[in-house]
């Protein structure tokens, strides 16, 4: 929306009156620099205030420099007006003939650059993907990016930018849930649809109807990890060390205490961090006395590296646990060899042998020279879900395309078969991958409950391994 214009679509201006104003004011400031009398202007009468220009100062007036100046004035006048009306007409109709904007914000250059570099390379594939093959409904998509620095004042702030300045019509991003809870009111407040490829805490989605995303959410990854600590590592204590200041760690930690609980499992230590620390050593040395037998470690790739390390350092056999924010290249020249054991939840395996994954895989690395991580594929799956749902739509209007985003259904994702529930998230597996020499290993695949389980098709766990690229 214009920040200086607040007109709604169809409204009736008068632009004659617009045009008698701005004359008025020219006229004011001609006379009063000449120390000439202002007189009133008749509103649209362009001969009649030539002839009164001429009249008021026949000297020192040249009519015809004054007629093109006029001219010139309610030209620039009449272009601006219409241009604003046309735009905003675009934006709330969804009408346009032009190239379809995206906004993308992610973090590219802070704590987290990792996450926001290979979501956009995810994004900007599928966008040129759909471009070449024609676009949507005839037209082009455009990737705006912006980046917030991995900061949540900074994704309020640039998504005010997508939304305001830029007019975008749809919003991809954030990665970090911290940021996404930052920037989701704006887009929720101006009703332009965001989907979050990859925020994974709960109430990302409850700020409103215009919020959603395209990953599992916190309360199933952290079961799915109780679970298999339970079920398939027979694991009865567990220790918890979590980043007390992120949503992500946070909403991870409450909910895998609780069914770990649940499950008949005694969690004998939780302690805490913050972004950015690089001594653990207090920390696991009262884990390792309370002699747990997994410990969970639901942060992000920059410090559970060096976790990974100062926990062997201190001789603790227990195997770490942890989510989808380990899955980063920079966790593996971190962390080394004192990963290998180690277990995640993330969203999906390249090792599956689905040609549809398999082709996005090498696709992916003959495009950007890397293995596609989750947050690639989430990316990818994110614009291909806009896309389909612009289609659907018809349009680029918000309440319409808002309705249709909410509307997939069983669409086909790399990272599997994505439908929308009501509460904007989506319902689909997990698959739990092993860390092992600079790979992740697929173990098994854990489903929501009360859904059918699904029959994967990854390699088996003695067989598949996925480079750490």
């Amino acid at each position: 929306m214009s920040n200086v214009f607040n007109w709604q679509l169809g409204r009736e201006m008068d632009f004659g009156a617009i045009h008698g104003a701005i004359l008025q004011a020219f006229i004011r400031r001609l006379h009063g620099s000449s120390g000439l009398r202002t007189r009133q202007v008749p509103r649209n009468s362009y001969n009649s205030l030539i002839g009164q220009i001429r009249s008021s100062n026949p000297i020192a007036v040249c009519e015809d420099q004054m007629k093109r100046t006029l001219f010139a004035v309610l030209l620039i006048t009449t272009l601006f007006f219409t241009f604003a009306c046309e735009r905003r007409g675009d934006v709330a109709n969804g009408a346009g003939t032009g190239p379809i904007v995206v906004g993308y914000y992610g973090d590219l250059s802070g704590r987290t650059s990792s996450f926001g570099q290979s979501t956009k390379n995810g994004v900007a594939m599928a966008a040129d993907e759909i471009n070449k093959a024609g676009g949507i409904n005839g037209r082009q998509i455009q990737i705006l990016t912006e980046d917030d620095q991995g900061e949540p004042n900074k994704a309020a702030t640039v998504v005010t930018k997508l939304i305001n300045q830029d007019k975008v019509i749809a919003l991809l991003g954030e990665v970090a849930s911290s940021n996404t809870l930052a920037a989701a009111p704006k887009a929720q407040e101006a009703k332009v649809p965001m989907i979050s490829p990859s925020s994974t805490n709960a109430t990302v989605t409850q700020v409103g109807d215009y919020i959603f995303r395209v990953c599992f959410i916190d309360p199933f990854q952290g079961e799915v990890m109780a679970k298999f600590s339970a079920n398939n590592l027979k694991a009865k204590r567990a220790a918890i060390l979590y980043d007390f200041n992120s949503d992500y760690s946070r909403g991870l930690y409450q909910v895998f205490k609780k069914s770990f609980t649940d499950l008949g499992g005694q969690i004998v230590s939780e302690q805490s961090y913050t972004q950015g620390d690089r001594d653990f050593s207090g920390q696991l040395t009262a884990i390792r006395a309370a002699n747990p037998d997994v410990i969970y470690v639901p942060g992000y790739y920059g410090e559970v590296g060096v976790i990974s390390n100062q926990t062997k350092q201190l001789g603790i056999k227990a195997p770490l646990l942890g989510g989808d924010g380990w899955d980063a290249p920079q966790l593996w020249q971190l962390g080394g060899a004192s990963l290998n054991g180690n277990y995640i939840s993330n969203h999906y395996s390249v090792d599956d042998p689905s040609p549809a994954i398999q082709k996005f895989v090498a696709d992916f690395k003959g495009r950007y020279g890397v293995q596609p991580d989750a947050l690639a594929a989430l990316g990818y799956d994110a614009m291909k879900v806009l896309a389909d749902a612009i289609k659907r739509a018809g349009t680029t209007e918000n309440t319409k395309l808002r309705d249709a985003i909410a509307q997939t259904k069983d669409f086909p994702g790399v990272t599997g078969k994505i439908t929308i529930d009501k509460n904007r998230n989506a319902v689909k597996p997990a698959v739990v991958l092993k860390l092992q020499d600079g790979r992740f290993v697929y173990a098994t695949t854990i489903s929501p409950e009360g859904s059918t389980p699904v029959a994967s098709s990854a390699a088996s766990p003695a067989g598949a391994a996925s480079p750490a690229q």
